[in-house]
């Protein structure tokens, strides 16, 4: 099951720099993950410095 970013994200990108597979990207109002690439390792989760991602 992929993670999701909730609306405590505050667009730090951290979790992006961190995905090995390029699945986070910058939406409008926060990072977004897409679902179909997310490999579901938690390193995006594990990076977050406000525990804005959790699995979906």
């Amino acid at each position: 099951m992929a993670y999701k970013i909730s609306d405590a994200c505050v667009k730090c990108g951290s979790c992006a720099e961190v995905c090995p597979v390029g699945a986070i990207s910058e939406g409008d109002a926060q990072y977004e993950i897409n679902a179909d690439a997310c490999v579901d390792c938690g390193t995006c989760a594990a990076q977050c410095p406000v525990e804005a991602i959790a699995e979906a």
